[in-house]
């Protein structure tokens, strides 16, 4: 029996660097010395905010045998098989965006990307990839891109969502220029650089304050890139937002447009609502899907933030958002799925529509 998600677009899974060492025959010399030297290329450098070994971070049958989750090519190929996927976009979350060194980061992205072609993108032609970038140093950051976007398999700039300063700031503009000439997408990701608490209050103390609290640093840096002036400055630009949530979108949307017509002297820059701004160049996944199983709910939230256009499918594959092949949660209006599934993706991804179209032709 055929999925319902035959033919979709996966929009967020993960790989993983299984360790340091796995990514020495990437590295040039200097860098592999080093991490030899310094003991590096024993370390995994995985992220905390997502243990290996927490539920969370993996489903039991998303789970490999031996190694880190997000690890085993072959069970990822069985994914895209189960869900009948036409493609999936790699997102590698890596501990190399919490150093403070600009040139040890720097030469870990260049590693992971060389590593994400050789050994990800080449051996499943369904794949494709998002830069990982130094966010440290955003001259570097453009440079990565430059450099990997000759490749076209690479579709879309990885940030995180926590970062030394709002996303917006003209600090970070080297990177969006990029992007908007090279036709690449820019993915913001829960998860962050841990130089600031993840709340406005302070470190919590548990994993669960954590992950629930990303909901509040896609609504600050959402509204950073609006007021100051990215999306006027750079009018083609997409944001996917992954990993985000739905339901914080239409309160901030409420929030926002209110604010900006008492204020618009402040930002006039910002020439037209926040909301259609957001509805215009932003995007979001589908996955953790948060809005109640209520069918006539879902629809009123889906309505407020334009859920027709703005909907990315993802299964945010290895962690765990639902259980089985229930990737599409229930309540949603049937007229959204062929946006939702894949005419949504091939609109804010240029550069995946041209290759899948290539492999047709």
């Amino acid at each position: 029996m055929p999925q319902p998600t035959q033919g979709a677009i996966d929009c967020d899974v993960h790989v993983a660097v299984p360790s340091v060492g796995a990514l020495l025959p990437y590295c040039d010399d200097y860098w592999a010395d080093q991490f030899r030297i310094r003991g590096i290329d024993r370390l995994d450098f995985s992220l905390t905010a997502y243990p290996p070994n927490a539920p969370l971070s993996a489903r039991p049958d998303w789970r490999p045998q031996q190694g880190a989750p997000g690890t085993d090519l072959a069970l990822l190929r069985t994914h895209l098989d189960r869900f009948g996927l036409r493609a999936a976009i790699a997102q590698c979350l890596h501990g190399s965006m919490a150093l403070h060194s600009e040139d040890m980061a720097a030469a870990f992205c260049r590693a992971i990307n060389d590593w994400m072609r050789a050994e990800w993108l080449d051996a499943e032609p369904r794949l494709f990839g998002a830069i990982t970038v130094p966010m440290q140093s955003p001259d570097q950051a453009a440079k990565e891109i430059e450099r990997c976007a000759a490749d076209p398999r690479f579709v879309q700039i990885l940030l995180p969502a926590m970062t030394d300063m709002p996303l917006g700031r003209r600090y970070y503009w080297p990177i969006y220029q990029a992007a908007e000439r090279l036709g690449l997408a820019v993915g913001i990701h829960a998860g962050g650089m841990f130089r600031h608490a993840p709340t406005p209050t302070g470190w919590p103390s548990f994993i669960i304050e954590d992950y629930a609290a990303q909901s509040q640093a896609f609504d600050s840096q959402l509204l950073s890139l609006i007021t100051e002036g990215v999306f006027t400055k750079f009018p083609n630009l997409t944001v996917v937002l992954l990993e985000s949530g739905i339901t914080w979108l239409p309160p901030f949307l409420w929030r926002t447009n209110k604010i900006w017509r008492g204020l618009r002297p402040d930002a006039p820059w910002v020439d037209r609502s926040p909301a259609d701004i957001v509805r215009d160049r932003v995007r979001v996944t589908l996955q953790p899907f948060d809005a109640p199983e209520d069918p006539a709910k879902v629809r009123a939230t889906l309505n407020h933030i334009d859920g027709e256009n703005m909907l990315l499918f993802s299964t945010d594959f290895p962690h765990w958002q639902f259980d089985g092949d229930n990737a599409l949660p229930p309540g949603l209006p049937p007229e959204l799925l062929p946006g939702l599934l894949s005419g949504n993706a091939l609109a804010s991804y240029p550069r995946l529509a041209a290759a899948l179209q290539e492999t047709v032709a």
